[in-house]
């Protein structure tokens, strides 16, 4: 999968049906704008509602399973016999289940990988599931998953992917309608779906051809037949990270330069969803700070997913059973995933058999252990706040998301000092942003009263939806964050101190 994402596309111009300064998912700069003026728009940028949901999941699964799951490989070629795909036991609730059980909140399948095996009866080709002898050819896995979620009360997210190896039409406008077909089957069969998943690989099909992909028609297809849907990765809501070690940046922005608005391209402001996305991938650890922004033409909120998978491959071999990664490292990974303003994707592949393997499973249920039981008490809950310039204090610590503190008239600054009831022992700092409103902190310290003077814990620059921060062990009952610089008023709606469980 590494090298998918270095095949990424370049966005072109994309149609517009909205534009309101304000409270919206992107902006136009025009070419007068002042400094001023431009990180003011940025501020103002903000999530749409399917944006927001999909932030506040922090944690997805993927499944990748099909026919590399017997082929051995990662990326199949197109040829494998539907034959070789045969998984006695699948139990496509106990996926759900597991992942339901270590706290995901939607889940991803492969309906379809670069070899072209469709994972569903399709009337698009012969490369599916009914040719298989699962089931006699009568299984269909897209239909069990999503049944699946449906009992678990959990999101439902399909993966097609755009290069077929299979096809005999890949590399010709008909491929562009046998890709509208299929998501057509996928979107109208199997009840809602929640994300729609692309990557943008885009290699040689049987005959030798590349294909010049139709993401705009995708995209209004998709919008059409399941408008709830986030479109991600190579698509206009949600975008990739840039690595897959599970990893994301230290300063992670949801709010990016696009240079590919454009005001002719506008109609009006009808309030629907946009189809833009900032042109090409963005590579490097500064995308979206102050000096990115300044000669932008526009702006998007376009927030990252962090992807990694729970074994050194994206499909199952029995080899690596013993290379499942520690709930060490997973929570690791989710502190610098969900913890740096990201959602994590994290893939769980089914076995030959159809199931998560034993050794998956150990993993993440220590992981949930460790996770669970070090967030289950904010040691500052009760805590009484001073907040000179602010307002709405008790927000911070009341749990709910959608009520935050801010600070007076226009301040971009804040001292906020917090006084506990007695002396805690914690290492993780969180914070929380109501992104409703935007994404604003740019640069903060976390400090602590050792009796005799102020003492720094942490620092950090973004917050975004979420930021989790480590440092040594602190005992300590007057706690001070310190909001150096904003665009325009910071808002947290959550405060958090936590003490690590081993």
């Amino acid at each position: 999968m590494h090298a998918i994402r270095k095949k990424l596309i370049l966005g072109s111009l994309l149609s517009l049906s909205q534009v309101v300064y304000g409270q919206t998912n992107f902006t136009l700069i025009q070419p007068g704008d002042s400094h001023a003026q431009i990180i003011a728009k940025a501020a103002s940028v903000t999530p749409s509602a399917k944006q927001l949901r999909w932030q506040q999941l922090e944690l997805t699964a993927f499944f990748h399973f099909g026919i590399n799951t017997y082929s051995g490989t990662e990326w199949g070629t197109g040829k494998e016999d539907p034959k070789i795909f045969n998984p006695a036991k699948l139990d496509a609730d106990q996926w759900v289940r597991v992942a339901k059980e270590a706290g995901f909140k939607q889940v991803i399948l492969t309906a379809k990988h670069h070899d072209g095996f469709c994972l569903w009866p399709t009337k698009t080709t012969k490369q599916s599931v009914e040719s298989s002898p699962w089931k006699n050819g009568k299984g269909d896995v897209v239909a069990e998953v999503a049944a699946a979620c449906k009992k678990y009360d959990i999101g439902f997210g399909v993966y097609l992917s755009p290069w077929d190896m299979n096809s005999p039409v890949y590399g010709s406008d008909a491929y562009n309608d046998l890709f509208i077909d299929q998501l057509t089957e996928l979107l109208t069969k199997y009840g809602k779906v929640d994300e729609v998943w692309f990557d943008g690989a885009n290699g040689e099909g049987p005959n030798g051809k590349k294909q010049e992909y139709d993401f705009h028609r995708w995209y209004a297809h998709i919008r059409k037949l399941q408008p709830q849907a986030v479109i991600a990765i190579m698509g206009p809501d949600v975008r990739w990270v840039g690595t897959e070690t599970g990893y994301g940046r230290e300063t992670e922005w949801s709010v990016l330069p696009a240079d590919n608005l454009d005001q002719s391209s506008i109609s009006g402001d009808s309030q629907k969803d946009i189809n833009v996305k900032p042109s090409g991938f963005l590579k490097g650890q500064d995308i979206g700070s102050r000096e990115e922004l300044q000669t932008a033409k526009g702006l998007v909120w376009y927030p990252a997913e962090t992807d990694v998978s729970i074994r050194p491959g994206w499909f199952y071999h029995e080899k690596e059973d013993s290379k499942v990664k520690t709930p060490e490292k997973l929570l690791d990974i989710y502190y610098s995933s969900v913890g740096r303003n990201g959602v994590l994707l994290l893939n769980i592949p089914p076995n030959k058999e159809g199931l998560i393997a034993d050794s998956d499973i150990n993993s993440l249920k220590e992981l949930t252990r460790l996770r669970t039981e070090t967030f289950k008490k904010n040691l500052a809950k009760n805590a009484s706040i001073v907040s000179a310039n602010g307002k709405n204090a008790k927000a911070m610590l009341d749990g709910k998301y959608n009520t935050s503190w801010t600070t007076k008239g226009s301040d971009s600054t804040a001292v906020i000092e917090l006084h506990l009831p007695k002396a805690e022992t914690f290492d993780v700092l969180a914070l929380q942003e109501n992104i409703s409103i935007g994404q604003r902190i740019e640069k903060f310290s976390f400090e602590y009263w050792d009796g005799q003077a102020w003492k720094q814990a942490a620092t950090g620059t973004t917050v975004g939806y979420k930021r989790l921060l480590r440092f040594e062990p602190v005992n300590a009952s007057r706690v001070r964050l310190r909001i150096a610089q904003s665009r325009l008023n910071p808002t947290l709606s959550e405060f958090g101190l936590y003490k690590q469980i081993k």
